[in-house]
C-alpha cells in the first residue's frame, strides 16, 4: 500500500512549482522569439540568430531610453529609498508619534491612486500657459524658470521622473516603519544617554538596523526604474524626440507601432538581463539573510 505521507510534501510544492512554469516559459519562449523577425500578422518567422540583438547594440535609441532610465534608477534611489527612510523615521520620532497616524495616511494616499490618473493630473500640473507650476513660480517673481516642462527635451525627462517620487515615496516609507518599528527601544535610549543626537542616531542606529529593508527597497525601486511605462508614455510618449524614452517605451512603440516583434523580443530580453544584474549586484552588497 502506497503511503500518502511520503507525497504529502510534494503535494505542497506543486502549486508554486506550477506558478514557476507560468513565470518561467514566458521568459524562455520570449528569448526564443528574440532570435527571429517576425510579425504579430504574418505566421512566417526567419531566422536571424543574434542579428536583432547586434541592431540593438549599434542602436543610438535604445542608449537613449537605457541612460533615461539609469537617470531614473539613480534619482529614484536617492528620493524614495533614502528620502522613505528619513521620512520614516521622522514619523517614529516620539516628538510626532501621536501625530504619525495622520501623516502616514497622507503621505501613502498618492500609491493608492491610478497612476493614468495620476500622470493625466500632472499633464494640467505642468501645462506651460495654466499649468499651477509655472503660475506658482510667476507669482513668486521666478519667471524665467517657468517652462515648458514636457515639451522642452532638456526637462522632460526629470519632470516625468519627478512623478514617481511623488507618488512612490510613501510606500517605501511605510516599509521602512514596519522595519523602525522592530528595533529595539532600548537602543535609542541608551544612544541618548550618550549623547547621541538625532542624526548619529539616525545613522547609527536606524540606518544599520533597517539594512534587509533597505535591500528590499532598492529592489523594488530599480526594478520599476528599469521597467517603468505608465508615466512616460502617458506625459510625453518618449517624446519630444526621443529625450523621455525609456525602454519600456522604445519597446511597446517597436513591437505594436512598428510591428517588428523580434526587435521588441531582444529589447524585452535585455530588460530581463539587466534587473537580474542588478539584483545579483545588490544581493552581493547588502549580503541580505546573513548575520553580521
Amino acid at each position: 500500500m502506497i503511503k500518502l505521507d511520503k507525497f504529502l510534501p510534494y503535494l505542497y510544492l506543486l502549486p508554486a512549482l506550477v506558478f514557476l512554469l507560468l513565470v518561467y516559459i514566458p521568459i524562455f519562449q520570449n528569448i526564443g522569439d528574440s532570435m527571429y523577425n517576425w510579425s504579430t500578422f504574418s505566421p512566417d518567422k526567419a531566422f536571424v540568430g543574434m542579428d536583432n540583438y547586434f541592431t540593438l547594440f549599434k542602436d543610438p535609441v535604445f542608449y537613449e531610453a537605457l541612460k533615461n532610465n539609469i537617470l531614473y534608477a539613480v534619482i529614484s534611489i536617492i528620493f524614495q529609498v533614502f528620502g522613505g527612510l528619513i521620512v520614516a523615521a521622522a514619523l517614529e520620532d516620539k516628538l510626532i508619534r501621536k501625530f504619525s497616524p495622520i501623516f502616514r495616511t497622507v503621505y501613502f494616499l498618492p500609491v493608492v491612486v491610478s497612476m493614468t490618473v495620476i500622470a493625466l493630473l500632472f499633464s494640467f500640473f505642468y501645462n506651460p500657459e495654466v499649468g499651477l507650476l509655472n503660475q506658482f513660480l510667476k507669482m513668486i517673481g521666478l519667471n524665467n524658470l517657468a517652462l515648458p516642462w514636457l515639451g522642452d527635451s532638456e526637462t522632460a525627462i526629470y519632470a516625468v521622473i519627478a512623478v514617481s517620487q511623488w507618488q512612490s515615496i510613501g510606500y517605501i516609507a511605510m516599509l521602512y516603519i514596519v522595519s523602525i518599528q522592530k528595533i529595539s527601544p532600548e537602543l535609542y535610549e541608551a544612544a541618548e544617554m550618550d549623547g547621541a543626537n538625532k542624526i548619529k542616531t539616525f545613522f547609527h542606529i536606524t540606518v544599520p538596523a533597517t539594512k534587509e529593508m533597505t535591500f528590499v527597497a532598492v529592489i523594488l525601486t530599480l526594478t520599476g526604474a528599469f521597467t517603468v511605462f505608465n508615466e512616460p508614455y502617458i506625459l510625453t510618449g518618449g517624446g519630444p524626440g526621443t529625450s523621455s524614452e525609456v525602454l519600456s517605451t522604445y519597446l511597446y512603440k517597436t513591437a505594436f507601432s512598428k510591428d517588428m516583434m523580434g526587435y521588441a523580443s531582444a529589447i524585452a530580453t535585455v530588460i530581463l538581463i539587466i534587473t537580474l544584474l542588478i539584483s545579483l549586484v545588490q544581493m552581493k552588497i547588502f549580503k541580505t539573510g546573513k548575520e553580521d
